[in-house]
């Protein structure tokens, strides 16, 4: 679906609006005192919760030589990822409680370049770690370091590419509804934006996922025969559908339709759940995983930083 000129003078004219209340810290519209409020303290648990967990575990996995394998550079990749995510969320939250958004439109431009590309660089890791796993647990050969660092630096560079498109004319980034924060834009619903959707939406949301639910699958079957599998084998392709299935599902609409018949606050709602993800793959990845959760105790322990001193 292609805007008709007075369409798109319109998606402007909402721009220039937005960008005028995130600077002046008038409140957007749709949303009220207390209701900004909730967001930016929402935003702020979220982004301290997982930056506190994600830094804990990149901690964890700098200390702790027996955590140095390939497949736990790929939970390592993930972290990261959930650590810029936090970091994009903090920002955020910043933004709302100040009512305004600091940092101009050259700041929003880079928040977006740096949310987007943390968010694809998770999706991907997500999906790494699946092949990774099945890839150990299930084949003769065990993952070595070349296949590992591989892996690593494909999913950034893949997401970095990705994420600068927009910067170059494809996509755009622009402000959230809540004018203090910015990502995607959505609201023009353009031929160019549809076009970058679809491709982007194949190779970093649904392969992805795909990849992601084949891999535990494969595994459930293989392992199930003897007994249970030593991973979760069913939260992690849960946690992708479910954490950035309403932003695929927002995207999706605005290709489709005129995203401006969904209020504001709705609007907002797959940003907050998004943003709660590096909290739950910290605790899935991480705390979830016996070697990571005892090396994370063996980090916060005094006696054995002691004795790791002694030797």
């Amino acid at each position: 679906r292609g805007l008709g000129w007075g369409s798109q003078k319109r998606a402007g004219s909402a721009g220039r609006k937005a960008e005028r209340m995130a600077e002046s810290g008038t409140l957007p519209t749709g949303f009220g005192e207390l209701e900004v409020l909730a967001v930016g303290t929402v935003l702020l648990v979220e982004a301290l919760s997982g930056l506190g967990l994600n830094s804990l575990t990149i901690l964890c996995f700098c200390k702790n030589p027996e955590l140095r394998t390939p497949s736990h550079l790929l939970v390592l990749s993930l972290a990261l990822s959930d650590s810029g995510i936090s970091l994009n969320a903090l920002i955020a939250a910043t933004s709302s409680l100040l009512r305004r958004w600091p940092y101009g439109s050259e700041g929003c431009q880079a928040h977006g370049f740096q949310g987007f590309a943390t968010a694809l660089a998770s999706i991907c890791s997500s999906a790494a770690i699946a092949w990774g796993r099945y890839h150990h647990y299930c084949t003769r050969s065990r993952l070595d370091w070349n296949t590992a660092v591989s892996l690593v630096f494909f999913v950034w560079l893949s997401s970095a590419f990705w994420a600068a498109l927009p910067l170059l004319g494809w996509g755009h980034y622009d402000y959230e509804p809540l004018g203090t924060c910015c990502t995607l834009d959505y609201s023009r619903g353009d031929r160019n934006f549809t076009s970058f959707l679809f491709t982007m939406a194949f190779f970093n949301f649904l392969l992805p996922l795909f990849i992601t639910v084949i891999s535990y699958r494969l595994m459930e079957q293989k392992l199930g025969k003897t007994g249970r599998p030593p991973v979760n084998t069913v939260l992690p392709a849960r946690t992708l559908l479910l954490g950035w299935g309403p932003y695929a599902l927002l995207y999706l609409y605005a290709a489709v339709a005129d995203v401006t018949s969904i209020s504001p606050k709705l609007q907002m709602v797959p940003a907050l759940i998004a943003k709660a993800l590096p909290t739950v793959n910290a605790i899935n990845y991480a705390l979830g995983s016996e070697m990571v959760h005892r090396g994370i105790w063996q980090c916060l322990s005094p006696q054995k930083r002691e004795q790791d001193r002694e030797h």
